[in-house]
């Protein structure tokens, strides 16, 4: 081949490298730019968003700074709102911005392949408001959809539970969960450890203790720790003890229970009286017989396992000890339950009389 038909050639070739392999060349040198983080950036994807409104939250959050790089290597991977997922993501110092894109792409989970879960948390809530409260802080969900999605009939038919068991459902721990969880999915992975949690175990000593329901069992655990937050030893005694006058068709006469009923006009009232305890309320354990409709706090797993494992007592009556310890005294008999209770009240007038003599 003559020397100007190689030229000729070879400004062919060049020609079809820059046309074909140039802009090849170009999208990988721009998916080769770093994020500009110097530490692990917190980065959150909230509902749909495209290529253009993705980039321009990099840019105000600072981890990007060449928005036309970045849509261009978006666009090559074909990148759009319907396969960019909603999120959390942690970006680490230095990212190729290659890499934030494959960990913003949807897989077929339905998750950003770099999508992190986050932990959601709820222990010591009096009811499932609080409950929401907690969760709406972990994750992107409101805690006022989250009640009325949990309140609305067809939620209620498929889990299976009354407006009053409803409690009963959430059990008081820590989730992994994704950031972009909303209100069904939340609820939906409460009851998925809701039925790990009723083991066949679990159900055996629910059959055993004389109870029908997980439900029960949580009602039952609830009024154990609204009477006894402190001392954990007492749960299965205060639960054999309730469970004794259930099955002598004794009312349980809790306190918990009656307050319960008041919400929080009784915050912060010491001395609950004869008034109070009257107030006609299905929770109301003075008016009612057997166990309330349903729980009156979230009691945590512990206090359920304590309930599904009562002690072995005869007990009927329980009074607060004359002490500080928060603990009680227990009784078979009535008029062992009065001495008791006088001892408890002398005690008290007692130490109101030191108080109002400093």
């Amino acid at each position: 081949m003559s020397k100007g038909k190689l030229i000729i050639v070879g400004g062919i070739l060049v020609l079809f490298g820059l046309i074909v392999v140039g802009p090849k060349a170009m999208i990988y040198l721009a998916g080769s730019h770093k994020s500009l983080n110097s530490e692990s950036h917190a980065f959150y994807i909230d509902g749909s968003m495209d290529l253009n409104q993705l980039a321009d939250e990099l840019v105000q959050e600072k981890i990007i700074d060449d928005v036309k790089s970045f849509v261009s290597v978006g666009e090559y991977k074909k990148l759009t709102s319907k396969t960019i997922a909603s999120g959390k993501y942690l970006i680490e110092p230095g990212t190729s911005y290659r890499t934030l894109l494959n960990g913003f792409t949807k897989n077929s989970n339905g998750n950003g392949n770099a999508e992190v879960e986050v932990e959601v948390t709820f222990n010591n809530c009096r009811d499932i408001y609080q409950m929401a409260g907690k969760v709406s802080r972990s994750i992107d969900v409101d805690s006022a959809k989250l009640i009325t999605y949990l309140q609305s009939g067809a939620t209620l038919s498929k889990l299976g539970f009354t407006i009053e068991q409803l409690p009963a459902l959430f059990i008081p721990d820590s989730y992994q969960m994704y950031w972009d969880s909303n209100e069904e999915m939340f609820v939906e992975r409460m009851a998925d450890e809701f039925k790990k949690f009723w083991n066949p175990e679990r159900k055996n000593s629910l059959n055993k203790i004389g109870l029908s329901s997980p439900s029960q069992a949580v009602t039952l655990a609830s009024v154990v720790y609204s009477e006894q937050s402190v001392n954990a030893d007492e749960w299965p005694i205060i639960a054999g003890l309730y469970l004794n006058r259930v099955n002598q068709g004794v009312r349980l006469q809790s306190d918990p229970t009656f307050k319960f009923c008041w919400g929080d006009q009784l915050k912060g009232v010491q001395r609950l009286l004869a008034v109070h305890r009257d107030i006609d309320c299905p929770f109301n354990t003075y008016k009612i017989k057997g166990l309330p409709p349903g729980p009156i706090c979230l009691p945590s797993p512990k206090v359920v396992d304590a309930v599904l494992n009562r002690a072995d007592v005869d007990y009927i009556f329980m009074c607060a000890k004359p002490d500080y310890t928060g603990r009680h005294n227990f009784a078979v008999t009535g008029a062992e339950h009065m001495r008791n209770a006088d001892a408890f009240q002398s005690w008290l007038a007692n130490e109101l009389r030191k108080k109002n003599a400093r």
